[in-house]
């Protein structure tokens, strides 16, 4: 059986930029095992499935090693593909989730936005274990549904601050955010998941659940550019709409092939 794999720059205007995901269209679901072999065989930090319904787009997100409730940038790649490669011609994407729900996707002229549940997160105790995840230390942290956030004192910390990710993949989470707020953006952040897999990932959209909730509290905007301030770098727009998050970002295509099993 042959399957269609595209890999698409998430969350980028430019190859080699954002974060790049795997999406292969299914016309109906295979095992569990499978999918996991063939995220792990791309080797990205998120290989998206996905299979037409009549009223929705069924979706699914793995990592190299494990099946993941919410991926932003995948959900995105999956978005551009379908739009620009599958003859999708609904200006509305209806994409739903067993894990997350419903997760509609808006075509723009040249952008796609997410529609996002917000994240329901709480300030914890600024632990010992925690202020050494980093090495710089850190003035707040939250816990959320998947990750725990870090705030910093400002973007140049987020930029300078090395992992210690044996540390970091110790704690109860999916991964690690950090995040402060940002010289020419609203905010920066960086997002840091061992224990699925991703020591760092390039663009995380699901981490702006998380962040733009946060930001908006804290400079009182329902509005507000980010930068994930990765090596690739990338940038999004956060809208906050009732218990919502729109998260905006641009895709390019950079590769297509096919699978031979």
């Amino acid at each position: 059986m042959n399957y269609k794999i595209y890999q698409v720059d998430a969350f980028a205007e430019n190859v080699f930029q954002g974060n790049p995901a795997a999406v292969c269209p299914l016309n109906e679901w295979i095992s569990d095992e499978l999918l996991l072999k063939i995220a792990a065989e791309n080797n990205l930090s998120e290989t998206a499935f996905y299979v037409t319904k009549e009223e929705s787009v069924e979706i699914r997100w793995f990592t190299p090693n494990t099946e993941v409730d919410l991926c932003g940038h995948a959900t995105l790649a999956t978005a551009f593909v379908l739009f620009n490669n599958e003859n999708y011609n609904k200006n509305v994407i209806p994409f739903f989730s067993l894990r997350s729900g419903k997760l509609p996707v808006t075509v723009n002229k040249d952008s796609f936005t997410l529609n996002f549940p917000l994240d329901e997160m709480k300030e914890i105790q600024l632990t010992d274990e925690l202020i050494n995840v980093t090495s710089i230390k850190p003035t707040f942290a939250y816990k959320g549904k998947s990750d725990i956030m870090l705030v910093f004192e400002n973007e140049t910390d987020i930029e300078n601050l090395q992992p210690h990710l044996s540390v970091i993949e110790k704690l109860d989470a999916r991964g690690l955010i950090v995040t402060a707020e940002g010289k020419d953006c609203d905010f920066v952040s960086r997002f840091f998941g061992p224990q699925v897999g991703v020591n760092e990932d390039p663009v995380t959209g699901s981490a702006h659940t998380t962040l733009a909730p946060y930001w908006a509290n804290r400079l009182n905007k329902r509005e507000l550019d980010a930068e994930q301030v990765s090596a690739r770098k990338g940038k999004l727009k956060c809208k906050i709409v009732d218990n919502r998050v729109e998260i905006t970002g641009k895709a390019i295509l950079y590769m297509k092939g096919e699978i031979y099993l």
